[in-house]
């Protein structure tokens, strides 16, 4: 098990101060994964990589590969709304660059790697235009306008997404785009790994398959995509996650390499 930090990255005015917890590998100037946890923008922890599985089968195996790892906390839609939690991403990241060298990093090489909606705001960071080396997008819901016509029995102001836009995607159409990473996409961007399950119940596997068929039509540099048959939302349904991970992990290696 890898020994954890944890850091205050952030105090943003009137709010908590936000922390991350950093695992390190035994080596020296490691790249970094920027890590985004999921739950709706609702609830979540950046102590749970996805839930049920553990430590071991994520995070350790992570810095095993020879990556430190910032599992950032961001603020939920019930403290604040979207784009507080783009702002908060983008402190954890300057937080890096401006002291990850006294941490053994070299933040100069990082990845974003999100699960579900921490895939959202890992996907909108980088087409923001921070400059990262590549985003890992599991299972991240990408396009708030379809997100609403998919029903898991809430009314429309009630949803997740409406939680964090502060309203129906139909009421607050120009902030729904902007959080849509599916309307956000432009040519420019990092290389992209995506991962969805297909029998996804909770974000439809169409919207991972818009999304990379998007990033391809704008000529993206390089987009993977990986439908995972008979995957659930946070990989339930799967008897084995390793071939997940590992896919990500290789996609992570290449794109941090010197």
């Amino acid at each position: 098990m890898s020994s954890v930090l944890e850091i205050d990255f952030a105090c943003p005015i009137g709010f908590r101060p936000l922390s991350l917890d950093l695992r390190t590998p035994d080596v020296a100037d490691a790249p970094v994964v920027v890590f985004l946890h999921g739950g709706g923008w609702l609830r979540g922890s950046r102590r749970v990589f996805t839930p049920g599985i553990d430590d071991a089968h994520s995070f350790d195996r992570i810095v095993a590969a020879g990556f430190a790892i910032a599992s950032c906390e961001y603020r939920l839609s019930g403290e604040a709304l979207f784009p507080a939690q783009l702002d908060d991403v983008g402190a954890a990241i300057d937080w890096l660059q401006a002291h990850g060298s006294a941490y053994g990093l070299d933040a100069s090489r990082l990845v974003l790697w999100g699960v579900s909606a921490g895939a959202t705001l890992a996907a909108l960071t980088a087409l923001r235009g921070r400059r990262v080396s590549g985003v890992v997008d599991w299972f991240g819901p990408t396009d708030l306008f379809a997100m609403a016509e998919h029903d898991m029995g809430d009314a429309p102001s009630e949803t997740r997404e409406a939680r964090w836009i502060g309203g129906p995607a139909a009421e607050r159409p120009e902030i729904a785009r902007a959080a849509s990473p599916l309307h956000q996409v432009g040519a420019h961007l990092p290389p992209v790994h995506i991962s969805h399950g297909t029998a996804d119940e909770h974000v439809p596997f169409a919207q991972s398959e818009a999304l990379a068929e998007a990033l391809r039509a704008a000529g993206a540099d390089e987009v993977e995509f990986h439908p995972v048959p008979g995957g659930r939302h946070f990989w339930a349904g799967l008897d084995d996650t390793d071939a997940v991970f590992d896919r990500a992990i290789d996609f992570a290696r290449r794109v941090t390499a010197r």
